[in-house]
């Protein structure tokens, strides 16, 4: 056995020391490949969030309403395929411009007996 050691001294050293760095390397990247993993984990359903949330802010914002009977349509056409009346746009229209009397109910009490 002594003999051996002494005739491969040089090839056991390199083998202690590829193993030590094989060891420490390997470590390192499984412990990266993990992490990676991870954030892969969590960033894909955050991505899928913001990608929902953008094409429902553009579903809404093709949205118009009629006049007349209140009905909703998501086409570009200019009247109301319930009862005929003019559609109109909500994108062109801002709610800031107008007086807040005119949006306000006026709901009148009563008294039940």
């Amino acid at each position: 056995m002594d003999y051996f050691l002494k005739s491969n001294k040089t090839l056991l050293t390199y083998t202690l020391i590829t193993v030590i760095i094989i060891s420490t390397l390997g470590i390192n990247f499984f412990i990266s490949f993990l992490s990676n993993i991870l954030l892969l984990l969590i960033l894909i359903p955050l991505f899928l969030l913001l990608i929902i949330f953008l094409g429902f802010n553009s579903y809404k914002s093709k949205i118009n309403m009629c006049d007349n009977c209140g009905a909703i349509s998501l086409g570009l056409s200019e009247t109301c395929m319930n009862c005929g009346g003019k559609i109109k746009d909500t994108n062109k229209e801002s709610k800031f411009n107008e007086n807040p009397s005119e949006r306000t109910i006026e709901v009148k009490a009563e008294e039940v007996k």
